[in-house]
């Protein structure tokens, strides 16, 4: 009797039922310590992504700071980040400073043509070597990738000579036509992306009849959409804001492209520097990637979750 007593009787909180054993405060204790633990450490972390994303945002604030200054104000000690008094003419002036209408019509032009059919170019690149069965078609990969390997300005006299003999300089052929066959990177990225599309799909497709186009618009395409829409992101950031192409190949400005237009309001105002002009400027031409960024970040950021995890 006096057994069962001791067995059945009133159990301590955090007992064991029926072991007389009991978990203590011990335990407790260090469970209470590591969620402050935790909690201290999500807590640091959050702090230093907010120093980091600050970090990021202070030329972005400078140059929008910089943008409604008066020329005089721009270099003042101490720093005035908040300008006085606010000058919005400075976005008027930038349309009679130079053919700004030009450039952005130019860089519109050059960068929806490389961007539209580059992608298509790219998309069936990666296809064929993702999922066609190409004799060699590994070692022409790696062939095409060792291209990325060689410095631009390895290629700058050849491309400006080859251009030049067929007459292409000072037009914007040559910044639109190598566009016209893809991006490597592009490429690659992409075929990555479907090297994880199972392959019985594709075989599946082909023995009920369907052609490799019909796979890659009808199967294929609804797959990789987000994969596309994230390169084609960058693709556009990089052609919007390329400037060392267009410096080469462009001389007549109504050839020149938005940064090109840009650029060159430094050099009419040589006696002194117009910031405030160019940094209104520079605003503008930031705009369409900004916008562009913000309509597509969820396609970027989906893109890289699911690379490599599809199946």
């Amino acid at each position: 009797m006096a057994t069962t007593a001791l067995t059945t009787g009133p159990q301590t909180p955090g007992a064991v039922p029926g072991s007389g054993l009991t978990d203590g405060p011990a335990p407790r204790r260090r469970r209470r310590e590591d969620r402050t633990f935790q909690t201290t450490g999500d807590i640091i972390v959050f702090i230093l992504l907010c120093l980091g994303a600050i970090t990021m945002l202070l030329p972005l604030a400078w140059m929008v700071s910089t943008a409604l200054k008066a020329p005089e104000n721009v270099f003042q000690v101490p720093p005035q980040w908040i300008p006085d008094p606010f000058r919005w003419d400075n976005f008027v002036r930038i349309w009679d400073a130079g053919p700004l209408l030009t450039g952005i019509r130019n860089s519109v032009i050059v960068s929806v043509t490389v961007i539209v059919i580059g992608t298509i170019t790219s998309s069936y690149a990666a296809y064929g070597f993702a999922k066609m069965r190409i004799p060699g078609k590994n070692g022409i990969f790696l062939f095409l990738l060792a291209g990325v390997m060689i410095p631009f300005p390895a290629l700058m006299i050849p491309t400006f000579m080859l251009f030049s003999k067929i007459g292409w300089v000072d037009t914007l052929l040559p910044l639109i036509v190598p566009g016209l066959f893809g991006n490597l990177m592009m490429v690659f990225f992409l075929r990555q992306y479907l090297l994880s599309v199972p392959d019985s799909l594709i075989e599946a497709a082909i023995i009920d009849g369907a052609t490799h186009p019909q796979i890659f618009w009808r199967i294929v395409l609804p797959l990789i959409r987000p994969a596309i829409a994230a390169q084609v992101i960058l693709w556009f950031m990089g052609v919007w804001n390329d400037y060392l192409g267009p410096i080469i190949y462009l001389n007549s400005e109504n050839v020149h492209t938005l940064q090109l237009v840009i650029a060159n309001f430094n050099a009419t105002y040589a006696v002194q520097t117009d910031f405030p002009l160019i940094m209104a400027a520079s605003l503008v031409a930031l705009l369409p990637v900004l916008i562009v960024f913000l309509v597509f970040q969820r396609q970027i950021i989906e893109s890289i979750a699911l690379t490599g995890s599809k199946g």
